[in-house]
């Protein structure tokens, strides 16, 4: 089978490259790739560039131009000027949807009921369903202030000795993000013992959260880590919701409402400490459901 050759473009944030990242390994996981990397051009260079129809270096010429983030874009739409393939552009765009090929965008963003739209339940990420979860490993994920949440460490720190305390058994890692305070470590030391590990974010490489994901059977994770909430249900994980504060409703907060009601998390508010928090429902994978549907509609 003759491989597809992708283009990935990548903008350098991390967040983004990990949806296309995760998009890229599940089209390789049905079929034969040959991936490219791709810096993005300045915008005034992908204009030209699209206008001539001239990029610099066109071989392997792609059959799908992959991105995710607005820096994205122009350098998308020249390549398909200049060399072909389809492009699949993560998250909303800032520019109209007509100029792509496919839009895979997320729920909570409301996106339109289009034929080169696919709606996604959260962003998409890379890591795998995990078949190795082990129900005596716990993992808490410690986000920080954002837009939509703002910041309680007195009453996150008492959900957290609240989670610790009512299964001895389980053996509990708890991680921070870029995001967390500096003083809420300092809060962590009384809880601290040989039940909790913390390992601050700085401690962390780029792929410790995936093989920590692989292992541990329950997670919790802030309400405002909202993609590392995604990622803990891909793995398979029983997952709850700390509580922080929401700033407003907001379209992150409904999809929280929305994956609670259909009992994909349980929000700390509804959890029991005399039971464990459940599975989710069903297999949570949208980078492959994605995937897919692209091979299935484009290169069956």
């Amino acid at each position: 089978m003759k491989p597809l050759v992708v283009w990935r473009f990548r903008d350098g944030k991390a967040g983004h490259d990990n949806q296309s990242q995760g998009l890229l390994d599940a089209l390789m996981a049905l079929r034969p790739v040959e991936s490219v990397a791709r810096s993005p051009l300045p915008w005034p260079m992908a204009f030209y560039t699209g206008l001539w129809r001239r990029w610099t270096d066109a071989s392997p010429v792609p059959d799908l131009l992959i991105g995710a983030g607005h820096r994205t874009h122009g350098s998308l739409l020249a390549a398909r000027r200049a060399c072909g393939g389809r492009i699949i552009v993560l998250m909303r765009p800032s520019l109209p949807l007509g100029l792509f090929d496919l839009c895979l965008i997320p729920e909570h963003d409301t996106p339109p009921n289009r034929s080169n739209v696919l709606a996604t339940r959260g962003a998409l990420n890379r890591i795998q369903p995990s078949q190795t979860l082990d129900p005596g490993l716990g993992l808490l994920l410690i986000g920080g202030p954002s837009a939509h949440f703002g910041w309680d460490a007195a009453a996150l720190l008492r959900q957290i000795a609240a989670i610790v305390a009512a299964d001895p058994p389980l053996s509990w890692t708890l991680t921070t993000s870029r995001r967390t305070p500096a003083e809420f470590l300092e809060g962590l030391r009384p809880l601290a013992d040989e039940r909790l590990q913390v390992v601050p974010v700085a401690e962390t490489g780029p792929d410790w959260l995936p093989a920590q994901l692989a292992r541990a059977g329950q997670v919790w994770v802030t309400a405002d880590s909202v993609s590392m909430i995604y990622e803990a249900l891909t793995a398979g994980a029983a997952v709850g919701v700390l509580a922080t504060p929401c700033r407003r409703p907001s379209r992150v907060s409904r999809g929280l409402e929305r994956l609670a009601a259909e009992g994909w998390v349980t929000p700390f508010a509804d959890w029991r400490p005399d039971r464990m928090l459940h599975r989710p429902p069903g297999i949570f994978n949208e980078a492959a459901r994605c995937a897919r549907w692209i091979v299935e509609r484009w290169f069956a």
